[in-house]
């Protein structure tokens, strides 16, 4: 057998450790290559957790409400280092004094005495200083009782009872009803809050199975004028659009998710609970062919109308355009400058309204406003972080619904009515948890359609709810909750 060389038995013992060293260094590398990718997954999971953290309600569609205490916002207005209140030397506000057929007592006070030499004075004043106070009598409800005689005729002998007026069948009367609905609709009292009311400012007991039979009267009642205000914003020249998250009760005694809507004009608003957030809803809401000019926000939901006739909010525009600054990077620059387009543009409006700037300069100015917007938007699509540039390429796909306000005189850049307009009946959410089944909802619906609507036209309100109920009661024709025909449709609201 031939002796292995010992160089050769090196060299092959150096090979097998070469090749031994080599897999662990590629082995090595696999597992490199695996850390790296979950640094770079656990990094951009990081960065996202950190931008939701960073979210409020200045730089998304968070609600102010959910903002942890302590958050910063953004100030409109520079702080100017003066109290709150009435500012030395400003115009005052003074209480308007009655008219003299409108007070019930007068009482005259007459000097007897010169407060100086104490001698006797005589006469009246022919126009003395007025001061007046108003008061409340004592309140208590009027207690109406029918007494049904029953009679036997004298020929058959049949006994014939006197039955009682249909209008008065229920226990309460038609104002009685329609304070109790008025609580609801207008001061967003519960059920056993208006129990409560009724019984500490009026003495009037009622049963929480009263209180809901008398909703249920006053929404059936209120449905003709529910069904006017819907015609009426489906053939407004302008109306804001706005929804939001709601609960509806089931059968089965759990809670729904389900829709509020608003379809608000200037002088009609319309509400509508649905358990749907889709287009179907927004169809029924506005008509497949309205016409007129609609603001909202950039849900897909009013997708189907002509482009040319929506105006989206600069309202939440404002807010992606801070949270692309909040998010720094290339996106925070393109942001920022954004964001002076925004106020460029905002202010010279303002000057538009107070006369200081004519529409016509307006309009011309706002030209190289869409462009460098445009612009901008388009820069930050291709060259912004992820986030931002997702957010650049939706507000892109809209970009025709940017600038209708611009057009179209008294049209409102943001969706702020609309969103005035639904913020009482989230108000009613957050304390009533919604409503306990569709026939809760239809009053609901239905009563802050028409309290909403007649604070918009300074109607009495109390008062169209009892002649609503009263008309209903005996069979009538109720008045009408739409506004005089010549009454402006545009929005003119900041």
């Amino acid at each position: 057998m031939a002796e292995v060389d010992p160089k050769d038995a090196l060299i092959a013992a150096q090979q097998v450790r070469i090749t031994e060293l080599e897999a662990q260094v590629a082995a090595r590398d696999v597992v490199i290559a695996t850390l790296m990718e979950t640094v770079e997954a656990l990094s951009a999971r990081v960065a996202e957790l950190e931008a939701r953290l960073n979210q409020n309600s200045s730089n998304s569609s968070k609600p102010p409400s959910s903002d942890a205490p302590g958050t910063t916002r953004s100030q409109k207005k520079k702080p100017t280092g003066r109290r709150p209140g009435g500012q030395p030397g400003h115009k005052k506000h003074e209480r308007a004094l009655l008219p003299p057929e409108a007070v019930q007592h007068f009482v005259d006070l007459v000097p007897r005495a010169c407060r100086g030499c104490k001698g006797r004075l005589r006469g009246h004043e022919a126009e003395p200083r007025r001061h007046q106070v108003v008061e409340v009598p004592p309140l208590s409800a009027v207690v109406t009782e029918y007494r049904c005689h029953a009679l036997k005729c004298p020929d058959c002998g049949v006994v014939t009872r006197e039955e009682v007026p249909a209008h008065a069948r229920s226990a309460f009367g038609d104002r009685l009803a329609a304070l109790a609905s008025l609580l609801v609709g207008k001061y967003r009292l519960s059920k056993r809050l208006v129990q409560d009311a009724l019984s500490d400012v009026l003495g009037v007991e009622l049963s929480l199975g009263s209180v809901a039979n008398l909703e249920a009267e006053v929404s059936e009642a209120l449905a003709p004028s529910h069904a006017e205000a819907l015609g009426h914003v489906r053939a407004a020249s302008a109306a804001n659009a706005d929804e939001t998250g709601f609960f509806e009760g089931r059968e089965d005694g759990r809670a729904a998710r389900a829709w509020l809507w608003v379809v608000a004009t200037s002088l009609v608003v319309v509400f509508h609970i649905a358990s749907s957030r889709g287009a179907k809803v927004a169809r029924h809401l506005l008509g497949k062919d309205f016409a007129g000019f609609l603001t909202t926000d950039r849900w897909a939901a009013y997708e189907w109308l002509d482009a040319g006739l929506r105006q989206l909010c600069w309202a939440h525009l404002t807010r992606d355009f801070q949270g692309f600054i909040d998010r720094g990077g290339r996106g925070g620059v393109i942001g920022e400058e954004l964001m002076r387009e925004r106020n460029r543009f905002f202010r010279w409006l303002g000057q538009v309204r107070d006369g200081t700037m004519k529409r016509a300069d307006f309009e011309r100015r706002m030209r190289k406003v869409e462009r460098r917007v445009g612009r901008l938007l388009r820069e930050a699509a291709v060259r912004a972080e992820k986030k931002t540039a997702g957010m650049a390429r939706e507000i892109l796909h809209w970009e025709k619904c940017l600038w209708t306000f611009v057009d179209v005189p008294h049209l409102e850049p943001t969706n702020n009515f609309g969103e005035r307009s639904i913020r009482p009946l989230v108000m009613y959410r957050k304390t009533s948890f919604g409503t306990q089944g569709p026939e809760g909802s239809r009053f609901v619906e239905r009563v802050f359609t028409a309290t909403t609507s007649l604070r918009l036209q300074g109607r009495d309100v109390l008062g169209f709810l009892t002649d609503t109920l009263a008309a209903h009661r005996r069979g009538h024709q109720g008045p009408s909750l739409l506004p005089h025909a010549d009454a402006p449709q545009f929005v003119l609201v900041s």
